[in-house]
């Protein structure tokens, strides 16, 4: 059965054109979906666990699943460990193993290094080895996708609440919109980094918790864009015939005016997804982040600030954030350029 393709309106078909024209914008956003796609395949290409494997004329998964040490003739119930030479040998007596591109996962120590970590780049670790000997593409790999699905989730979640707040300001006026406006006025006074800053100290970080503390204070961006266009149009006259008509509040502002104010919302979404990278950058870097060990650039980069000698780690931290963030302001200018009604 094949469903119908989404047709598009001739507004909507000539926004899409203009985005297109834009070369730079139109490359950029293939190539960074293509990155962030190899990112969500992460543990396909970077594991210290084979992808499939054959021991006795049965097959295994260990990427999907955990196999204690029995099944592979030895005689703890732990998880096995592929990379001991015992169990690997055992293995290779009795059948096959079929490993990832790259043989370590984020928080796999390398044991079998030349010389103390950090290491430069070899056949074995193509960036090198992190001051705990660990594998510095597979830590870019893994943090690219934690930094992109932390941004995305804080950039749609933001999106939301400053729209709300914003339609609602905007549609109402009058003392919410001047409550409103004078608690927006203080609430963006605050320095947050540095409450973020306070704040991780009195909790155990974690991915969530710093979602919702940067979430706090990154909704805000939104609200004055949306409260404008509401202002603007509240008095439409297709508001007042959908009024007159009957209709309700609620599907005034969110049927008929949202739409409108989305055009102006939409261009500024890749800069608060490219804020929001740098946000959990910065507290990573700082060390009031996510937990020590997780996959950050911005513990990458701590890291090359502390091992001056080493320099792949910043070469790598370096480049990882320049090509990420360049891709996404790329795409934003193409966004903001595509709903620009002057072209």
């Amino acid at each position: 059965m094949r469903f119908p393709r989404p047709r598009l309106t001739p507004i909507q078909q000539r926004r899409l054109n203009n985005f297109k024209r834009s070369r730079k914008a139109y490359w950029s956003l293939w190539i960074f979906l293509a990155l962030f796609a190899l990112s969500l395949a992460a543990e396909l290409i970077a594991n210290d666990k084979p992808l499939l494997l054959e021991y006795k004329h049965q097959l295994y998964f260990p990427v999907f699943k955990t196999y204690p040490e029995t099944d592979f003739g030895g005689f703890l119930p732990t998880e096995t460990n592929f990379r001991d030479p015992d169990v690997a040998k055992e293995i290779k007596a009795h059948g096959w193993m079929l490993w990832p591109p790259i043989r370590f996962s984020y928080d796999t120590i390398n044991y079998n290094l030349n010389q103390p970590p950090p290491t430069p780049p070899s056949t074995t670790n193509w960036l090198g080895t992190d001051d705990r000997g660990r594998d510095v593409l597979a830590r870019l790999i893994y943090g690219f996708r934690l930094s992109v699905v932390f941004g995305l989730i804080l950039t749609v979640l933001s999106t939301i609440i400053g729209v709300t707040v914003g339609a609602v300001q905007g549609f109402y006026g009058g003392k919410i919109d001047l409550f409103g406006q004078r608690f927006l006025e203080i609430w963006s006074s605050l320095p947050y980094l540095y409450l973020l800053i306070i704040l991780s100290s009195f909790i155990t970080p974690n991915f969530w918790w710093i979602l919702g503390i940067m979430l706090l204070f990154s909704w805000t961006s939104l609200v004055d864009l949306v409260r404008a266009e509401f202002l603007r149009a509240r008095n439409f006259e297709y508001v007042r015939a959908a009024r007159a008509l009957g209709l309700g509040n609620r599907g005034i502002m969110f049927r008929h005016m949202l739409p409108n104010a989305m055009v102006t919302t939409l261009t500024y979404v890749p800069f608060i997804l490219t804020g929001s990278i740098v946000g959990l950058t910065s507290l990573d870097f700082l060390g009031f982040g996510l937990p020590v060990g997780s996959p950050s650039l911005g513990e990458l980069i701590a890291e090359a600030k502390a091992n001056i000698q080493a320099p792949w780690l910043g070469i790598s931290a370096f480049a990882a954030l320049a090509i990420m963030l360049t891709l996404l302001v790329y795409i934003g200018e193409g966004v903001r350029n595509a709903f620009d009604p002057r072209k």
